[in-house]
């Protein structure tokens, strides 16, 4: 903290490593689009970095940026035109730094299409439900964190979960009704491969 209020960039950047997945979550909770939650996150960050003599440790520092964030996509979610606030853009995958080994072809695209699929569902929620759910289940924030990120009470934000989680139930249903019949595909090379083996295999017996 102290590095970094004198503005050493080693400092400024381990804070936003640290802080970035986080921040972002929230903003695009809210905004409801990658390209303006990064604008809100860089935006949250010169303000914070510009004022930490206003951080008074009160508070983790992960709350305080948390508050600046939500404070500024709530702003700019103020100032947009009202058809404006249902804007949503092409959704993009978020990598994982955490896999040990390359994930074959079948695994990434399952996985992109599991990540496209929740990305879309919590998407569709209404903004208000959406900001909810994620500061929640998705960053962990208890109901009092969240309802002071959000000003709004305690009650409002159990209430907005509740229907979140109904509406995401709903939505998750509606999308994979009749996608069954493509559950465990079994073709392609790896259905040309079995035929080679259990052919192969014919042939020594």
């Amino acid at each position: 903290m102290a590095l970094a209020s004198q503005r050493d960039e080693r400092a400024i950047r381990l804070l936003i490593k640290r802080h970035n997945q986080r921040l972002f979550r929230a903003a695009r909770s809210i905004a409801g689009n990658n390209t303006e939650a990064e604008d809100i996150v860089q935006a949250s960050y010169v303000r914070a970095f510009t004022h930490l003599d206003g951080f008074r440790g009160e508070s983790s520092m992960a709350t305080w940026l948390t508050r600046i964030t939500v404070n500024e996509a709530l702003g700019r979610l103020r100032k947009r035109p009202r058809m404006g606030a249902i804007e949503s853009l092409k959704a993009e995958v978020e990598t994982s730094a955490s896999i040990a080994r390359e994930p074959s072809p079948e695994e990434e695209a399952s996985r992109r299409e599991v990540s496209l699929l929740l990305e879309r569902t919590v998407d569709r929620l209404q903004p208000d439900f959406r900001s909810v759910f994620v500061l929640r289940e998705v960053e962990g924030w208890s109901v009092e964190e969240t309802a002071d990120f959000l000003a709004i009470p305690a009650e409002t934000v159990k209430s907005r979960l509740r229907r979140a989680r109904l509406e995401l139930r709903s939505h998750l249903e509606q999308q994979l009704a009749g996608g069954f019949a493509a559950l465990y595909p079994f073709d392609g090379k790896r259905c040309t491969s079995m035929a080679d083996k259990v052919i192969a295999s014919l042939g020594r017996s």
